[in-house]
């Protein structure tokens, strides 16, 4: 009977290609999906093109609170539609 490798690691926690930023990023206090997407990303492209990436999006502020919730409502956040202006950029920022 064929045995089954563990190298994958748990099942809780997603693959990284970029242990080393995926956990700076979680001391940081981004969320585990957050700092796996950005890890990842880094270890694909490269940590200075994730770099230039950034800053091409208006500031959570600048949104409505209808682009909020469309933006919560994508991501699969739970209460969105209950949350103030302020709630949902903070949730939005954590995610």
């Amino acid at each position: 009977m064929p045995t089954q490798s563990s190298s994958s690691g748990s099942d809780d926690q997603p693959q990284l290609k970029d242990q080393d930023l995926y956990e700076k990023l979680r001391d940081e206090g981004n969320s585990k999906e957050k700092a796996a997407r950005i890890s990842n990303a880094a270890a694909n492209q490269g940590r200075s093109e994730i770099g230039k990436k950034g800053g091409e999006s208006p500031s959570y502020e600048e949104w409505t609170v209808d682009e909020l919730t469309d933006r919560a409502k994508e991501l699969g956040i739970e209460g969105y539609s209950k949350m103030k202006k302020d709630e949902l950029i903070g949730t939005l920022r954590e995610h």
